[in-house]
Order: structure tokens, then sequence, then C-alpha cells
């Protein structure tokens, strides 16, 4: 890659690497302010987390901590050495699940829901983080360090999962998709087992694509992954194996049943101490906005962190002192008897999620989107409560891939990025009429400006003669001045007809920097990427996308 800049004009380069720049996150509307003030002013925020990722000293703490906390380390190595062995994962990956019996061992973790084909980008982007962090936590600290992506395959909100998104030939936006199975919504996604439609989505899928010389074997890859009878976790699974097992990266399957008596007393602590998890995420969300940062979520102060799995994924509240599911109400000693003796029948929320990977893991630090490091500051107090150290935070990597055509065109017009956002022609006008002749701006300002003046002066005589003239005077005021932003836009207009390839070429990048005007990374599947850039673009932004909080970076290829 070309040599680190500041974003303004974006470099090109014509040969293999990716030529990038990078971007303050804080220029982006989009962007929380909590994740800007993580990376740039970490002390403003501290209160809320377990150490400053930047910081030598906050590294060997969190490694100390994760060392020191008692855990089942063979039981879990076993347990994902048999998912890993299921799913034949590679074996580099095989050899950093290993790692996990040495006491000496930490992890670097992410997470992600088990999106179809892969899900979004920025899925591949937190496991490359990941993995990247993994490596130099072991290279600067020296300790053995396994790099983990747990699916969070007990999340039952299908819609989050079930839609490909692309770009097709003509770069128009399309969503391949499942269609709703029995269960979805009410049961989790690892128990939705894929039939013939997946068959179809495949199918359309590379019908979408435009053809590359990549499609075929893309289309081969997600085949074997992706098949009638396999769970949707499963498929997920088995993908990210074949993008990164390779490099060391242990897919872990969070629904596994075995996985449940390892987190069992979390399961207890939290029957036996009911609403206390909420109230506590309160505390902390209401001390967040006192700071001006918004809390990710707000539980209700009767709400358990856990679901009850029996036949679907059902919250347990407390109501007037008693827990309930649903409409019916259970002794809390029933229902700790069932998390003691079948943990495997209660599934966490997203407030004791992290716990419970945490639990499992010996994670030294969790890598996290800019959502989820909100959610995160409510936590601290929660691990304090259970007794489970808090690992460190990092932020994952951000990044828009534009190809040179495009990424030329913004350097050619010292375009922005952010300005190819809002959706219609706003951001093109804007462009067009940065492009008018300063002499059409300078005698449209001119002639605005002396209709103005010239009508204020007749108002005030006509108020002499007769002020009910007052208003038709204004009233032709406006209509002038209507007139003259009329002839603008014609003007503008007519520069777009003249220039028909700037309108072009402005279209082609915000296409692929904001897909239905959303940001790239959120917007389009990896799948799309692959099939566009090909294989090696997975192992060239695992070796060359800069490992930094705060940034935003423009990848050209």
């Amino acid at each position: 890659m070309d040599a680190l800049q500041e974003y303004g004009p974006v470099p090109t380069d014509s040969s293999d690497t990716a030529a990038k720049a990078a971007i303050d996150v804080r220029r982006f509307p989009w962007i929380r302010r909590l994740a800007g003030a993580y990376a740039h002013d970490f002390e403003s925020v501290a209160p809320f987390f377990a150490g400053n990722p930047a910081s030598p000293d906050a590294w060997k703490s969190a490694i100390a901590r994760a060392q020191s906390h008692p855990r089942r380390r063979d039981e879990l190595a076993r347990l994902v050495q048999a998912q890993l062995g299921a799913r034949r994962s590679p074996d580099a990956a095989r050899e950093a699940a290993a790692r996990l019996r040495d006491p000496g061992t930490v992890a670097i973790v992410t997470g992600q829901q088990a999106g179809l084909f892969g899900g979004p980008m920025f899925t591949l982007l937190k496991a490359i983080t990941t993995i990247q962090l993994a490596a130099r936590v072991s290279e600067e600290h020296g300790v053995p360090t396994t790099p983990v992506f747990w699916v969070d395959a007990e999340d039952h909100d299908w819609d989050e999962v079930r839609a490909c998104p692309v770009l097709d030939a003509e770069l128009k936006y399309r969503a391949v998709a499942l269609p709703e199975p029995p269960g979805a919504n009410e049961v989790p996604v690892a128990w939705i087992r894929l039939d013939s439609s997946i068959e179809r989505a495949l199918d359309d899928l590379a019908l979408t694509l435009a053809p590359t010389e990549f499609t075929e074997s893309l289309m081969e890859a997600l085949r074997l992954s992706y098949r009638p009878g396999v769970g949707m976790a499963e498929a997920f699974a088995s993908w990210m194996d074949g993008l990164l097992g390779a490099r060391g990266l242990v897919v872990f399957d969070a629904s596994d049943p075995a996985a449940k008596v390892l987190s069992a007393d979390l399961f207890l602590r939290e029957l036996e101490t009911p609403g206390r998890t909420a109230s506590l995420a309160i505390e902390s969300g209401r001390a967040m906005s006192a700071r001006g940062h918004e809390p990710q979520v707000m539980p209700q102060e009767d709400s358990i962190a856990l679901f009850r799995l029996d036949g679907a994924r059902r919250p347990i509240r407390m109501r007037q002192g008693r827990l309930t599911i649903g409409d019916n109400a259970i002794d809390a000693a029933t229902l700790a008897a069932e998390a003691r003796e079948r943990p495997d029948g209660f599934s966490p929320n997203v407030l004791l999620r992290p716990l419970v990977q945490d639990t499992l893991f010996p994670t030294a630090c969790y890598v996290a989107g800019p959502s989820e490091l909100a959610y995160l500051a409510q936590l601290g107090h929660i691990y304090e409560h259970f007794g489970v150290p808090m690992p460190l935070v990092y932020q994952r990597a951000s990044a828009t891939i534009l190809d040179s055509a495009s990424a030329r065109f913004l350097a050619r017009y010292d375009l922005p990025l952010e300005s190819l956002q809002p959706r219609g022609e706003a951001g093109l006008n804007r462009l067009l009429e940065s492009q008018l002749p300063a002499s059409v701006e300078s005698s449209l300002h001119d002639a605005t400006a002396a209709v103005q003046a010239q009508l204020a002066r007749v108002i005030e005589s006509v108020r002499q003669v007769d002020p009910t003239l007052s208003g038709a005077a204004k009233t032709t005021l406006g209509r002038m001045e209507h007139d003259l932003k009329t002839l603008h836009q014609k003007i503008i207009q007519a520069v777009k007809r003249r220039d028909e390839t700037l309108r072009r070429q402005f279209a082609r990048a915000q296409a692929q920097a904001f897909p239905d005007g959303q940001p790239q990374e959120r917007a389009l599947a990896v799948v799309f990427f692959i099939n566009r850039y090909g294989w090696g673009l997975v192992d060239r932004l695992t070796e060359e996308l800069p490992l930094e909080m705060g940034r935003h970076w423009v990848l050209t290829v």
C-alpha cells in the first residue's frame, strides 16, 4: 500500500496492492460520538471501560486478568475442537483452538449474527481486526493468543440475517433473500435448517452478481457451505472457516448445547438476583447520558437477562415479585433447578451474552463495532456483579472499497467521501455548481442582490403612496427571486446535459460508497467484494489494512 496519509484526494495505485487513505471517523454524521471519543479522547469515557487499548499497561492488566480467572479450559478446548472437527475446519484453526488448554493463553474475541452468505462487509472487517490484534498481542506481550469469532446463533431476529445485499452488473442495489421459515423471529436462528429455498437463493445470487472470473469459484464455495439440511448457523460458521480459518481464526457456534454447561453458574446467578442486571445497565445508561452519550440499550426494570428455550425463545420477567414467562408465573426455585440441570434450556440476552462469552474464553480484548461499543459501555458494573473480568475493547477496522475509476473521480474533484451519502441529486448539484464558470455564479449573485436592493426601494416608496401596495411589491420581489432561482436551476440542468460523463462518474462512485444510501460496509455483503475483486482481497485486507482505531479507510483496489 501507499504511505498513510490523512484523507484528502484518494490516492490511486495500479499495482497489486490497494492504495489507502484515512478519514477521522468523527467527520461522519452516522458515527456515534462515543466512537470518536473512545479512539481520540479515551479519558472522557474511561469510567465505562476496563482500560485504554492504546496503553501497554492496560494490556498487561487485561492479559493478567484473563489468565488468572478460573476457567474450565480443558472442557472448552474439547468443545471447540469438536465443533471444528465436525466442520472439517482448517488445521491452523484447530491448532489455535488447542492453545486454549494452556493456562497462559488469552483470546481476542469478536462476534456477529449468522448473516446469509457471510453477512455484511463489516463482519469480515471484525474478523480481520481480531486476527491482526491477536498477532500483535502475541508478539508484543509474548503470550499465546487465539483469535475467536463468536457466532451469535441464538438470536431470533430472522430479518437481521435472511438477506444478502449486493450490487448487480449495473451497480443497482439488490437483495437476495430467503423466505420466512416456520418459527422465524421466534426460535433461535441456529434452530433453522436450510431447505430447497437456499438453492434458489444461490441461483438468484449467481444471476444478480456481475459475471467475473471469480464468480464460478465463489458460487462453488458457497454451495459447499450452504446446502439443504444444514443449519443456518452451521453454514455461516463453515463459510467463515473457509475465509479465515487458515489464518488461525477459531469460529465458535455459541448455540452449542454443550457450551451451556460452562456458563450455568451465570444463569443461576441471574435468576437469584432478578432485575439486578437490568438495573445496573439502566444506571450506566443514565451515567452515559449525563456525559452526552446515548446508551444503546435501556432495558425494562422488570426484565431478566435470560430467555427460556422451550420451542421458542421466550423472555423471562419479574412481575409483582414473581418470575413469569409470557402470561405464566413460574416458581423461582423451579426455574433455578431447571437452569442447574438443563442449562441448554436457557439463552442469554444482549446484556448477559458478553459475560457468557468471557466466562468460556480467556478474553483479553473484544473487537467491537460502534453500536456494540455503546452497549458494552453499560456493562462494567454487570461484570463486577458476576465476578467476571471485563476485557478491553478495540474498535474494528472500518473501510470503504472503491474501484480505481471512482477513486480518481473523487481525487480529481477533491470530493470528501461523505458528500456521496445524500440520496437524490443534492450532492451532484453541489458538484455541478462548483464547475460553473465563476462569471455565471457572480452575475447571478449580483443580479439577485440588485433586484433585492431596487425592490426594497420600491417597497419603501409605494408605502408612502398607498400602504396597501407594499404587499404587491413584496410579491413582485418574491416572484423575481423565484425566477432567478429557476434560471439558476436551468443553468445547472444545462451543465448536466453538457457533462453527462460527470453525472455517470458521480453515480458510479455514489453507488459503490453508499448503496441504498447506507455506508458500504453495512450495506453490501462480503460476497459482492469477493466476486468483484477475487479471493486475494481477503488476504490483502488481512495483511495490509492498518490496525488503528478512530480511522475509516478508503481503499482503492
